[in-house]
C-alpha cells in the first residue's frame, strides 16, 4: 500500500485555491517553523457565506494537500460550516494520512478557523471562545 492516497498526490501536485486575497475579510495564521509547516488562510465573506478562500503553505505535501483539501470543502459554504470542519473530515476526504502526518489535518483546521476569529474580531461580532485554538498559548510543535 502507499504511504499516500492518489487524493493526496493529487492535492499535493495540484493544488486548489493557492494564493493571497487582498483586503481579505478574515487571515489565520498557524503552525510553527521549529515543526517545519506554516499555513495561511485568506477568507472573502458575503452574507455570511465564504465567498472565496486562499492560502499559503509552507511545509510537506500533507501539509500542502490539507490545506487545499481544506478550503475545497469550506469554498462557497456558510460561516457555520467552516466552523465545523473537522480535522478527521479533511483527512477522510484526503482518503487517509499516514498518523505521523495527522497534524497537517489538525493545522489546517485550526488555520481556518483563526481566520474566522479574525472576521468575527475585525467585525465586532461576538462569538464562544472555546471553539477557536488558543494559538498563542498552544504547545502544537512547541516541543
Amino acid at each position: 500500500m502507499a504511504l499516500y492516497s492518489e487524493v493526496v498526490m493529487d492535492h499535493f501536485m495540484h493544488p486548489r485555491n493557492v494564493g493571497v486575497i487582498e483586503n481579505a475579510d478574515g487571515v489565520g495564521t498557524v503552525g510553527n517553523a521549529k515543526c517545519g509547516d506554516i499555513m495561511k488562510i485568506y477568507l472573502k465573506i458575503e452574507n455570511d457565506i465564504i465567498a472565496d478562500v486562499k492560502f499559503e503553505t509552507f511545509g510537506c505535501g500533507s501539509a500542502i494537500a490539507s490545506s487545499s483539501m481544506a478550503t475545497e470543502m469550506i469554498k462557497g459554504k456558510p460561516i457555520e460550516d467552516a466552523l465545523k470542519l473537522t480535522n478527521a473530515a479533511v483527512a477522510e476526504a484526503l482518503d487517509g494520512l499516514p498518523a505521523h502526518k495527522m497534524h497537517c489535518s489538525v493545522l489546517a483546521e485550526e488555520a481556518i478557523k483563526s481566520a474566522l476569529k479574525d472576521y468575527y474580531d475585525k467585525n465586532g461580532i461576538a462569538y464562544d471562545h472555546s471553539i477557536f485554538p488558543d494559538c498563542e498559548n498552544c504547545d502544537h510543535c512547541h516541543e
